[in-house]
């Protein structure tokens, strides 16, 4: 780090030419860096109330806006420009003989990315853009930095996922998408709230981790002297709350998961789970779709969008397909049949299966290589095999599956939902299964948690329980090719 007391050094030619501004301008006692100012109207409101002003038109009302310069256009004894600010973009306009003239030379020498505060009165050009005739303007903040270039924008991803603060000034659909998805968590809060749905919080530090099949990210905690584990999944403390008498729960926060990388994986993500006492997976089913179906139609006015290229239908209901009925449509696999035709079949994709010769671990992972590429509408996935769901109850009548849907959109997981396991000896048995498993090499196994089975021995009600993936959700409904698209600061390996 370099040390805050030593003189900034220009990188280039640029950027040299405006450390010379910025000490003329202290020079002239001027503060290039303000503490503050009265920003009386956002540039969108401005083009609301005053959109309708013609050339013949003229008005007495005073404006006062702020906004960062992205163009300027002119000079001698007049000069045109562009601010934005948050909502939009507002051409400007001043002449000499209506400013004070160190003034307006001071505005003829600011720079594109400069942050002005300016005053004047709303009339239209004679090229029919909304103009703001200034009378005078403040300098907030001097850009030392020069903007990418105006007509061609920021396209470089390697930048734009770096330095996600140019991307923002550059491209204001970057802007739009990120409005979005406030929208869209905010909607999902509202929906839940209706639903009579309490928001918790739950604990980030895990000593045990769990709630699903990942690799956790290790950290150590001085005082206490012992390892902890960003939390992989909400799931566990949430049931505890079930336990303790909530009936409606639900907790939107930040999970960790130390994996690779893809267009829909970041090693954090987004996660909403939520429980419902006395509810089964089928009740959860209908929940997701009306939940989905719901934003899409609050963001898009339709249930219909366009992903990609690809039209997508969120009209519930949607489609409900068994996991071994899609694989055996799929991949053309009876998943009942001989245990060595699973195995082959794993094999033929590229899956090791010599220290996982289990049958349902078998049938998942030919199902994840075979089956969700296909899946482009809303459908749901239903019944898992029991040894790839340890906290999920069986079904009620195929006893070597568990009751447990994933909806998957576009090739893509959305959400994973269980009817949750109560039964504490079941639950134990199953842990015990996960520490073989962990044993035989499969590091995505569960750890044992001694506490979650003292919290079922209280009793825990039926309960069906939801994860959706809040990031990939906002992908499709911002029609973004990549999760990075979605996440102000992407995880990027560094240089």
């Amino acid at each position: 780090m370099s040390d805050p007391s030593e003189p900034i050094v220009a990188s280039h030619t640029e950027d040299a030419v405006r450390l010379e501004k910025l000490q003329k301008l202290r020079e002239k006692g001027i503060n290039p860096f303000a503490h503050s100012f009265k920003k009386q109207q956002n540039i969108s409101d401005i083009h609301a109330k005053y959109g309708h002003l013609t050339q013949e038109d003229s008005t007495e009302d005073t404006v006062i806006t702020a906004g960062r310069i992205t163009a300027k256009r002119g000079h001698g004894k007049a000069t045109f420009g562009d601010i934005s600010d948050e909502n939009g973009t507002l051409q400007y306009y001043a002449k000499l003989d209506s400013m004070d003239a160190d003034l307006y030379d001071m505005l003829l020498h600011l720079d594109m990315g400069d942050i002005i505060g300016i005053e004047g009165k709303p009339f239209r050009s004679k090229k029919g853009e909304l103009t703001l005739y200034i009378s005078s303007f403040t300098l907030l903040t001097k850009s030392l930095h020069q903007l990418p270039e105006k007509y061609h924008g920021l396209q470089d991803k390697e930048i734009r996922y770096r330095q996600r603060y140019v991307d923002l000034i550059a491209n204001p659909e970057v802007r739009a998408t990120f409005k979005t998805r406030a929208r869209i968590v905010y909607e999902i809060r509202q929906f839940l709230h209706s639903k009579e749905f309490m928001e918790v919080e739950t604990p980030v530090l895990h000593s045990i981790y769990g709630g699903a099949s990942a690799r956790p990210f290790k950290t150590h905690h001085n005082a206490l002297g012992e390892d902890l584990y960003l939390r992989i999944a909400l799931e566990l403390h949430l049931k505890r709350l079930i336990v303790g008498g909530h009936e409606r729960i639900f907790e939107i926060g930040r999970v960790f998961r130390n994996e690779g990388v893809s267009y829909k994986h970041n090693p954090e993500y987004t996660l909403m789970e939520l429980y419902q006492a006395y509810a089964d997976y089928n009740d959860i089913m209908e929940l997701t779709e009306n939940l989905l179906s719901h934003l899409v139609f609050t963001i898009h006015g339709t249930y219909t969008i366009n992903y990609q290229g690809t039209e997508i239908n969120f009209k519930p209901p949607f489609k409900r397909l068994p996991l071994k009925e899609a694989i055996k449509t799929y991949a053309g696999v009876d998943c009942d049949g001989d245990l060595d035709v699973l195995v082959k079949k794993a094999a033929q994709l590229g899956i090791d299966s010599s220290q996982k010769p289990v049958r349902g671990q078998l049938i998942q992972f030919i199902y994840d290589k075979t089956v969700e590429d296909h899946l482009i509408q809303p459908t749901f996935i239903i019944d898992y095999p029991w040894e790839t769901s340890p906290l999920a109850k069986r079904n009620r009548t195929q006893n070597d599956l568990v009751e447990r849907f994933e909806l998957i959109v576009n090739g893509m997981e959305i959400a994973n939902a269980f009817s949750e396991l109560n039964d504490p000896i079941d639950q134990y048995e199953r842990f015990l299964d996960q520490q073989k498993a962990k044993e035989a090499g499969w590091d995505e196994a569960h750890e044992m948690d001694d506490d979650f089975v003292t919290a079922l021995k209280y009793g825990m009600p039926p309960t069906g329980g939801l994860g959706i993936g809040i990031d990939r959700v906002i992908m499709l409904l911002t029609d973004s090719p990549s999760i990075r698209d979605v996440l102000y600061f992407p995880h990027m390996r560094q240089k």
